[in-house]
């Protein structure tokens, strides 16, 4: 903590004022007093770190203060000092705000030890603010990238629904985006400061859904050691989202029915109803009307849900879209770029256009990035495309030592950017370092894990 926090001292008694500054500078942090309540109210310097305050002060006491000071700033911490040990007046403090009551005279150590504590509370605070700031601003609507007509309708959608409690069906192939869109839909909600939980229904067993997403008590099954709320009481006050929610077992299905229906639910081996205060928004990539058709889906779980529809566009009919992503995915991976790749090539962007997509913006995003790590240039080029999206690595006159392609792992795209840098420097280890953006003893480390022998330094 140290000196980038302020403590105001207020107190009438000059030598109180004195010795609180004595003992606040020995803890680390700066000190600023003031000789009563008017005084400090008049203050329009910047928020202190903490205030520790006199309550009994001439013309304006330490109560008001303390009402006032957590009127403008309701996470300042206040630490209240008395000559009086009253309990009752250290109920009413606590009432009001106070983070801690002290009795004077007051014992150095314990003052410094509330003081780190309050001083840490307060630290704590506004960095959870300021994440929850963080994450609402990155799932923001604007984040969603596009201009296309289809995409401005979905925009529409979503701003219509959000600060509603409505039901949302979110449809789409995979890569489009669905999560996305939840997100948005949530943090620009009037329940934003509550948590948002995500579910994929697909990945979790079958034989498990139930306990997972409506929890179970102690012993309702072999293994049940212990109660566990599930994940509809994790959302509380917030919003879940069901991905993938076709692969929901029947069973699952049948309580996720009445969940909806009363707004209730019982753990797995519970009798306990639990009420729910939960926003639903859910997701599939498969046709559910069809599977209503095949039985394979209750019907009235379907209308259930599907309550608020919102379609999301395959990127391959919002090619106009393309360039906006690509420039957001290379400035979101820029630092994974060698050095000054910082665009795209016309002839790499048409090879772009051109791609019909089936793993949409996803698989969009993944190409840029691997690109990026190939790219020697200034700009992607048509030859650190993936095959089958331009002349790739299997076109003539091609420096790559090996096809690149959008199924590779990232080691396999590791060791084909460092062979390709090879070629292109001849050997010269300084010059491939560079290039790709690391350190000789890094460099040297990817040769030997990779299997490169005897290549030639500079």
């Amino acid at each position: 903590m140290g000196k980038s926090f302020v403590v105001w001292v207020v107190d009438d008694e000059p030598a109180i004022r004195e010795l609180l500054n004595v003992i606040v500078t020995s803890a680390g942090y700066e000190v600023e007093v003031f000789s009563g309540g008017a005084e400090v109210l008049a203050c329009a310097d910047p928020v202190p770190g903490a205030v520790l305050l006199d309550l009994m002060m001439p013309e304006v006491d330490g109560v008001a203060v303390l009402k006032e000071l957590k009127r403008r700033h309701p996470s300042l911490p206040v630490i209240v000092l008395t000559a009086v040990n009253e309990i009752s007046r250290a109920v009413e403090v606590t009432k009001l705000g106070a983070y801690d009551y002290l009795v004077k005279p007051i014992d150095q150590e314990r003052l410094k030890t509330t003081l780190h504590r309050a001083l840490s509370h307060a630290s704590l605070t506004e960095e959870v603010v300021r994440l929850k700031s963080e994450l609402g601003e990155r799932f923001h609507l604007k984040n969603i990238i596009g201009s296309s007509a289809a995409m401005r309708r979905v925009y529409a959608q979503i701003e219509k629904v959000a600060n509603s409690d409505i039901t949302v069906f979110i449809s789409g192939e995979s890569g489009t985006g669905k999560e996305l869109v939840a997100k948005a839909i949530h943090y620009g909600s009037l329940r934003s400061d509550r948590p948002f939980i995500d579910v994929n229904c697909a990945a979790i067993p079958e034989g498990l859904q139930e306990s997972e997403l409506f929890g179970h008590e102690k012993g309702a099954f072999t293994g049940a050691l212990a109660t566990h709320p599930g994940k509809f009481e994790q959302a509380a006050g917030g919003t879940i989202f069901l991905d993938e929610v076709g692969e929901m077992s029947g069973s699952a299905q049948a309580r996720l029915l009445r969940v909806l229906q009363e707004r209730c639910l019982q753990r797995v081996g519970g009798t306990k109803t639990i009420n729910l205060d939960v926003r639903v928004i859910s997701a599939s990539n498969r046709d559910l009307e069809s599977m209503v058709a095949d039985g394979s889906f209750r019907q009235d779980l379907f209308y259930r849900l599907v309550v608020f529809p919102i379609e999301l566009p395959p990127l391959r009919q919002r090619a106009e879209d393309i360039p906006l992503l690509v420039e957001h995915f290379i400035g979101k991976y820029a630092r994974d770029a060698a050095a000054g790749v910082t665009g795209i090539q016309p002839g790499a962007m048409e090879a772009l256009r051109d791609h019909t997509w089936p793993g949409n913006v996803r698989e969009l995003e993944n190409v840029i990035h691997r690109s990026l790590l190939l790219a020697d240039g200034p700009a992607i080029g048509i030859d650190d495309l993936p095959v089958g999206l331009g002349s790739g690595a299997d076109s003539p006159g091609s420096e790559s030592a090996a096809p690149i392609s959008v199924a590779m792992s990232l080691d396999e795209l590791e060791k084909a950017a460092i062979e390709k840098a090879l070629k292109r420097h001849g050997g010269n280890l300084s010059d491939v370092a560079r290039q790709l953006g690391i350190g000789r003893s890094t460099l040297y480390r990817k040769l030997e894990q990779y299997g490169f022998k005897n290549k030639k330094d500079d």
